[in-house]
């Protein structure tokens, strides 16, 4: 005999294995910053309050800078030119597409769900955990 004795047994093993899987620590990947000038300007960047509200908005969905800019009550203008400093540091991504009524519409997307840092005798460890 099958060791589930009814399929509600099976679903409830099932959900309780994927509910368990989702309260598990992932491992994360991530990427070393090696430059020191590299590192000066990640932690520069993240320094900024409108850099990091930016890069939590499109951290999960890639947003337009209109979206972004209503969901953190930050200017159109800051939320552009945080976006060309987030892009120039390539700390997201761009993609585009046409509208309805044929205008360009870019989204951004962060390519980092975080950074490490770590200053131990005199050094700087500067590591980004990549966005999946």
């Amino acid at each position: 005999m099958h060791p589930y004795h009814t399929v509600r047994q099976c679903v409830l093993d099932v959900y309780i294995k994927i509910e368990y899987n989702h309260n598990m620590q992932v491992l994360q990947s991530t990427y070393e910053i090696d430059e020191d000038a590299t590192k000066n300007a990640l932690l520069s960047v993240v320094s900024d309050k409108y850099c990091r509200t930016i890069l939590e908005a499109i951290m999960d969905k890639p947003k337009s800078a209109t979206e972004i800019s209503a969901e953190t009550k930050t200017p159109i203008s800051t939320v552009y030119r945080r976006i060309q400093t987030l892009y120039d540091n390539k700390l997201i991504r761009t993609s585009g597409t046409i509208t309805d009524d044929g205008k360009k519409l870019f989204l951004y997307k962060s390519k980092i769900k975080g950074i490490q840092t770590t200053f131990s005798n005199g050094q700087i460890e500067v590591k980004l955990v990549l966005n999946q």
